[in-house]
């Protein structure tokens, strides 16, 4: 999750002064939503892989 808000943060290009935006490009395509929408998903993922993590049998070793 904090690769996905590191990623998608406005930034200035300090070379061009060209500032990134993915809000913008969100908009564009028609979906506002997407960062979060990406954020919930990801949240969801992580909760589900939790639960399954959780389901399966203990291992045990013999030595």
């Amino acid at each position: 999750m904090e690769w996905i808000m590191e990623r998608y943060q406005v930034k200035i290009d300090k070379a061009s002064g060209i500032k990134n935006n993915p809000n913008d490009w969100a908009e564009e395509v028609g979906n506002p939503r997407y960062i979060l929408d990406l954020l919930l998903s990801i949240i969801n993922v992580s909760v589900q892989t939790v639960e399954i993590v959780e389901g399966l049998p203990k291992l045990e070793f013999n030595s």
